[in-house]
């Protein structure tokens, strides 16, 4: 295992460590500009789970450049922002590709806030035990494989085996395993086509799109999404928009298109 990068102490922000405290009490918010972003994921569906999204791009809709290089297309608030995410949820959930071109640690550094479990989906079990999201840090680590995929985990990282269908596990199982495991409140943080994936699905409440000022011209897309014939066939989302810094949140609100979550 190699050694993890030195841990970044959060300044201290006394409204952000109120409002962290009080979203988990069954209390009423004071309306505040970060209730009026994070209080929509204080509630569960009727299921008792809740699922959003987050992706980060430039004003022309790219995550990275054609070479697969994103640090950082956002920002010190946008990355606050995923900060602050983090430490609401439950679980946080990535795609091997982003752990392998990205080596995320995937804890709450910037913010005060408690780090949530980490979660990748590798249906082939291609990350290695270097990658920092194994790193023994005391935080649960789940590593969700293709069923008949062999490994040698880490002691510290529980293995979860699903059915795949060309080399691709079903959004909904991955979110009922987790679901039965006590992770209720979870956080699909990347890449592209995993985000794609579960919104495909039909299994994420909402969405946090953060557009960073910046024009690349070319690059990675934010979403592959399959292609429409008409205009009228395109996802029209009700949103909210918050500006945080030089750069904002589109809160999108994908509930009325979820299906539901059955426990296994």
């Amino acid at each position: 295992m190699t050694s993890s990068p030195l841990p970044v102490t959060p300044s201290s922000n006394p409204l952000w460590e109120q409002f962290l405290g009080d979203f988990f009490t069954g209390q009423a918010l004071p309306p505040s500009p970060l209730q009026a972003i994070f209080e929509p994921l204080r509630s569960p569906r009727l299921d008792g789970m809740f699922v959003v999204g987050q992706i980060g791009q430039t004003m022309d809709g790219r995550i990275a450049t054609v070479t697969g290089q994103s640090k950082y297309v956002n920002g010190p608030d946008g990355l606050t922002h995923l900060h602050q995410l983090r430490a609401l949820v439950d679980a946080i959930v990535i795609g091997v590709g982003t752990a392998l071109a990205d080596n995320p640690q995937l804890t709450v550094r910037l913010v005060h806030g408690k780090s949530p479990a980490r979660v990748v989906i590798d249906p082939r079990g291609r990350l290695p035990h270097q990658s920092l999201i194994w790193q023994d840090d005391g935080i649960r680590k789940i590593w969700v494989l293709a069923d008949g995929v062999n490994v040698h985990p880490l002691p510290q990282v529980e293995v979860i085996s699903l059915p795949a269908i060309d080399g691709q596990i079903n959004p909904m199982q991955i979110l009922q395993t987790l679901f039965a495991e006590g992770l209720k409140r979870v956080l699909v943080e990347g890449g592209a086509e995993t985000i794609s994936h579960f919104m495909g699905a039909r299994c994420l409440d909402r969405l946090h799109l953060i557009v960073a000022p910046i024009l690349m011209g070319s690059g990675r897309p934010s979403f592959n999404l399959p292609p429409i014939e008409h205009m009228d066939q395109a996802m029209r989302l009700p949103v909210k928009t918050h500006l945080i810094g030089n750069e904002v949140i589109f809160d999108c609100e994908l509930q009325p298109q979820h299906s539901a979550i059955t426990p296994v």
